[in-house]
């Protein structure tokens, strides 16, 4: 991969960029850079730091639709927004966390700020920044992806060797809230959680929130108090873990004025060691850890609600995300009468609220559609190869991050049963080692190929629904590639094997094709 610079050769090597040219005001200029990262998430974030540290001869960019960075922790405004997942493994290997486990997004959105200014990240960055096509063109190697600036409205272009979508899974502009009978009838407010509006004051009201999720965990006990009555209202219940929102061992190591990066090694380590015990009793004593589980919620609640059917699903732990609650805060929030919760099914909404179909009337000032998210794929861009339309779901995936029959591609998609950011930093370090391996062969593209020994594979969804099937995940899964049945077509979702696997494979293998 040849290294190719548009403008000021200085400003690839760290001098300050004019904020005219960052934000993409040169209308008609065509920007040429070796990599195009999309997104400015917490997958975004950390591509860039990899690159600036692992191929510092590179030239990148990074765009964001948003006006800034975070992506979901910017995107979600609702009350008590947190982490479902501990920041010493959500957050980066290669910058130490020092507050509690289950952080706050503003505490998610000051740690990402402080790796983008230790970094001197912000000069790649351009906000405001939406792609809307993205064309692969062979005679030359490269990709033409075409932007708009979503402040002036201009159309600009950038040629990119490498593309590295960073965007999520998810978008962020709107979720996802099914259409029930009698909801243009209701008086009162209707808002999903991804779209919380600044005015929405619920003193003295009574709010219902449909959903059982994580997002709904947080909701409940965040407005609880706040309000005249909230209810979670759940066609099915949610698996929930408790603890307290701190860890022993790090508490300890500071004490014993340990390092902050020893520290946070060690209880990644053993976080990581502490999860892949409970995944594998999981799968090995399903009935056990179901038990188990019950057990802690009946603990929290006492009497203030059965935990049949409230909080016992009928599939087996980790068969979807296992939600963590910390401190226990929503069941406190139930048994102190707070809140509340019921387990039914919606006939339809009416003027004043909410009809079951057991017959019972839930009222309702405000409604909460906690109810997920629409799937993005590959940031709904409109992909061509070579002039042809991409059709995305024809594809066979290579190892979960690369695709048969598009080059110069990584798609970044994080772990559902362990944090997402793990899978971050271990795609980052395969990314940096093909593009230094591209760069030794003097090669200018790789697209993953199928063997001949594959082409009678048997070919499966994204992901096997038997084994994880979120509603958003099942929605969408028409529209995502499939995955073989050998390892180089597997996307495994397991962590203590891409960390061995990843950082292992030959790059000259024949299911990568060079040119």
């Amino acid at each position: 991969m040849t290294l190719e610079v548009a403008q000021d050769r200085d400003d690839a090597q760290g001098s300050p960029v004019d904020e005219g040219q960052r934000r993409g005001a040169r209308a008609g200029a065509v920007d040429h850079v070796d990599v195009l990262v999309v997104g400015a998430g917490i997958s975004g974030i950390g591509a860039a730091w990899h690159l600036r540290r692992q191929c510092p001869d590179l030239r990148f960019m990074v765009v964001e639709r948003a006006q800034s960075f975070g992506g979901t922790w910017l995107t979600h405004k609702y009350p008590g927004v947190r982490s479902d997942s501990d920041l010493y493994t959500f957050g980066y290997r290669f910058k130490p966390w020092t507050g509690a486990p289950i952080a706050t997004s503003e505490e998610i959105l000051r740690y990402m700020k402080e790796v983008i200014a230790e970094n001197d990240l912000d000069r790649h960055i351009q906000y405001r920044t939406a792609v809307e096509s993205a064309s692969w063109d062979s005679a030359h190697n490269r990709w033409t992806v075409e932007m708009r600036d979503l402040t002036s409205g201009e159309v600009r272009t950038v040629r990119a060797r490498f593309l590295w979508m960073c965007q999520g899974y998810y978008r962020h502009e709107k979720g996802y809230t099914p259409e029930w009978p009698g909801m243009a009838d209701f008086r009162g407010r209707i808002v999903h959680p991804q779209e919380w509006p600044d005015d929405l004051d619920v003193a003295g009201k009574k709010v219902v929130v449909i959903g059982s999720g994580a997002t709904a965990a947080t909701l409940v006990p965040a407005l609880a108090g706040k309000c005249a009555g909230v209810t979670m209202l759940q066609r099915s219940p949610t698996y929930f873990m408790t603890g307290r929102n701190a860890n022993e061992l790090a508490d300890t190591l500071r004490q014993l004025e340990v390092k902050e990066e020893w520290i946070h090694e060690i209880v990644r380590r053993k976080i990581l060691l502490d999860q892949k015990a409970f995944a594998d009793r999981a799968a090995a004593q399903p009935d056990a850890v179901r038990a188990d589980l019950l057990a802690n919620v009946r603990l929290h609640l006492g009497d203030a609600a059965p935990v049949e059917p409230h909080f016992a699903p009928t599939y087996r732990p980790w068969r979807q995300r296992i939600a963590f609650v910390p401190d226990g805060d929503l069941f406190t929030a139930i048994r102190d009468g707070k809140a509340s919760v019921v387990t039914d099914r919606i006939r339809s909404f009416t003027p004043d609220g909410i009809a079951l179909e057991s017959g019972d009337v839930l009222e309702a000032d405000v409604i909460v559609t906690a109810t997920g998210f629409n799937l993005n794929v590959l940031g709904d861009v409109a992909f061509t190869i070579d002039g042809k339309p991409l059709d995305f779901a024809d594809t066979v995936t290579w190892r979960g991050l690369m695709f048969t029959g598009m080059p110069n591609m990584v798609w970044v998609f994080g772990y559902f049963r362990a944090s997402w950011t793990l899978r971050v930093d271990i795609i980052a370090d395969f990314v940096c080692r093909l593009l230094r391996h591209m760069q030794e062969m003097g090669v200018e593209r790789v697209t993953p190929q199928l063997r001949p020994e594959d082409q009678d594979m048997r070919l499966s969804p994204w992901v096997d629904a038997d084994d994880f099937n979120p509603g958003y995940l099942l929605r969408g899964l028409h529209l995502l590639p499939k995955q073989g049945d050998r390892p180089e077509w597997r996307h495994t979702q397991d962590y203590w094997l891409d960390k061995d696997i990843l950082p292992a494979v030959d790059l000259d293998e024949t299911t990568l094709r060079y040119a």
